[in-house]
């Protein structure tokens, strides 16, 4: 069944001078316009595409995809705003609506907001709401400890940052098991530490098999990521610097970073130690 607002594997039914067209079962002959049609395809091929509407209400192909799919989270940025309702980037020619009625406070251009996509029912349009709320909390979190999620960044507070679970739950990552430098919008891997009975789910950054030896390793990532993932102090510095930069002996610091670096959560170099950036 093909989907609209989402990604769909289609075959090639004809060429035409606008593109090609393909098969969209259902929803009739789709155009893939010229722009995106790929070298050397030809009909009965299968292709990847993604399925909207176009400024004129046609269904449209496109190989390039948007930022957000329907039914997902993502933070976007208005690019203007009129009499309808706010527009947002989303990353395709036609820009993602957000009607009036669906803002949870007024949007203004150039700023970025938190939204959620969905299908209109009854015009077949994708378009937004930023009044999320309502969407999540309501279904009990289906995880378990350690298991390996997708982490959307919400809001940065004093303890940690407010987290999307897995497009569906509410959750948090606490300052001191961030080790990289992350901004709202970021969509990053990580691991269930906790599923709470207000059904929020804590999450770490890291495997729940690379244990910290002891506090003094907690205290050294986090003073390393308030110097932006890199600084310059290592096991060679004199015992006054380490002291004042960490608020630990040397020899504390040295068997922290010991383990920190056969745990591969830093780098060691001749004048610097540096936090390792996760693979994105």
């Amino acid at each position: 069944m093909v989907e609209i607002g989402k990604i769909n594997q289609l075959h090639i039914v004809k060429d035409h001078t606008a593109g090609i067209y393909l098969d969209g079962e259902d929803l009739g002959e789709i155009l893939l316009p010229n722009r995106y049609v790929p070298e050397n395809c030809a009909p009965g091929d299968l292709i990847e595409v993604f399925i909207y509407l176009d400024s004129e209400d046609r269904l449209v192909a496109s190989t390039d995809f948007p930022k957000v799919m329907v039914e997902e989270f993502g933070f976007l940025q208005v690019r203007q705003v009129n009499h309808i309702g706010a527009f947002m980037d989303w990353g395709l020619p036609k820009d993602l609506l957000v009607p009036f009625k669906e803002q949870h406070t007024d949007m203004k251009e150039g700023q970025y907001y938190l939204v959620f996509t969905y299908l209109d029912p009854q015009s077949n349009r994708i378009v937004a709401t930023s009044k999320t709320n309502k969407l999540l909390g309501n279904i009990k979190p289906e995880l378990n400890k350690g298991d390996k999620v997708e982490a959307l960044i919400c809001e940065d507070r004093e303890i940690g940052y407010t987290v999307i679970v897995d497009n569906k739950y509410r959750g948090m990552i606490y300052k001191n098991e961030i080790f990289d430098t992350l901004e709202p919008g970021d969509r990053i891997d990580a691991f269930v530490k906790n599923v709470r009975e207000d059904d929020k789910v804590d999450l770490q950054t890291t495997p729940l098999g690379y244990k910290k030896v002891d506090e003094s390793t907690d205290k050294v990532l986090t003073t390393i990521q308030q110097f932006g993932g890199k600084i310059k102090v290592t096991d060679k510095s004199d015992p006054e610097t380490i002291k004042e930069v960490f608020g630990m002996s040397k020899k504390t610091f040295k068997k922290a970073i010991g383990a920190l670096y056969k745990q591969r959560l830093i780098v060691l170099e001749d004048q610097y130690i540096s936090i390792v950036k996760e693979k994105k």
